[in-house]
């Protein structure tokens, strides 16, 4: 893992993410953000002044700026921390990205389009409506961490006091703004989730890319995957596919096809998208069901599609 220094932002590699503790960063890419090869040799005193001038690398400092104050001596964010010239790296970035969060010491989210210095009600619409809580890699980035800082759009310049709250202070706003359960925010594990459900929690978000739907929900359901950009929508089919390889959850095919999409009326046993999935935010496996009437045998994707053995009850 590669992780900037907090005060010399230089970066520095680490084999195993486990041993340092770090901040991590959360938000929403823009027009102006600075990658990797910008940044790579230089530090915070020799990075060139129109690399320093961009909006992104102000986003990168105050994120350092905010983990040195908090005592980090690391921090990660993505525009920067992952070589995307390199597939190889990409993909194990992407196949590790919830793990990352997951382990980091705090996650600092960002959300640009949130004033700190509008009227409260005004800051709490704003809140409700951030693009921060309809993309799509953000949701991960909402559940994995054990510790989340909200700041708005003058992060940069007033640090701390760009606060907006915590995710545990602000547990019962995001629930209501996500649908995902309290308990799930407060840090509950989501093992006991239904499949159905955590593809629910994703219905409504949106990645520029659409295979990136697919990939970013690889760590909520603990599968990992090669990236194909350039299948379209078949990503998230084959997700679908490593899900049922680990998990005996038939829940995956409780999906609807949605109002929306009139061009499909009919379409195999798996859903096109997280979308289909958008009434589910209660369907869950039942076991209450007697040991004779679950299912026993497993179901599994074969050459010549789906084997599936289930009870008709009467």
């Amino acid at each position: 893992m590669r992780l900037l220094h907090s005060s010399t932002l230089d970066f520095h590699e680490f084999p195993n993410h486990k041993d340092v503790a770090y901040a991590i960063l959360s938000h929403t890419w823009g027009d102006d953000e600075v990658l990797f090869q910008e940044l790579d040799g230089f530090n915070a005193e020799t990075t060139p002044e129109a690399t320093k001038q961009k909006s992104g690398y102000k986003k990168i400092k105050a994120c350092c700026a905010q983990a040195a104050s908090d005592g980090f001596e690391y921090a990660w964010v993505d525009t920067c921390c992952i070589d995307k010239r390199s597939s190889a790296e990409l993909s194990e970035a992407i196949n590790s990205m919830y793990r990352w969060y997951q382990d980091s010491a705090v996650c600092y989210a960002y959300l640009a389009d949130v004033p700190n210095g509008a009227d409260l009600g005004v800051q709490r619409k704003k809140f409700r409506d951030s693009r921060w809580f309809r993309r799509g890699w953000t949701l991960q980035e909402l559940i994995a961490p054990c510790s989340i800082e909200f700041y708005g759009d003058h992060w940069f310049s007033h640090g701390q006091d760009a606060s907006l709250g915590t995710r545990r202070s602000l547990t019962y706003v995001v629930a209501g703004i996500t649908r995902i359960p309290i308990n799930v925010l407060q840090g509950s594990e989501i093992s006991s989730y239904s499949v159905a459900q955590k593809m629910c929690w994703a219905a409504t978000r949106e990645t520029t890319r659409e295979e990136d739907l697919a990939y970013c929900l690889m760590g909520l359901f603990e599968v990992n995957m090669p990236l194909l950009y350039g299948e379209g929508n078949r990503a998230f089919y084959r997700l679908q596919e490593e899900i049922m390889k680990v998990s005996a959850d038939e829940t995956i095919f409780a999906w609807k096809i949605p109002r929306s999409d009139t061009k499909e009326f009919s379409r195999g046993i798996l859903a096109k998208s997280p979308n289909s999935f958008a009434s589910c935010a209660s369907t869950i496996q039942d076991w209450g069901l007697s040991h004779d009437l679950r299912q026993t045998t497993p179901f599994s994707v074969t050459n010549m599609g789906l084997r599936l053995e289930v009870t008709l009850i009467k």
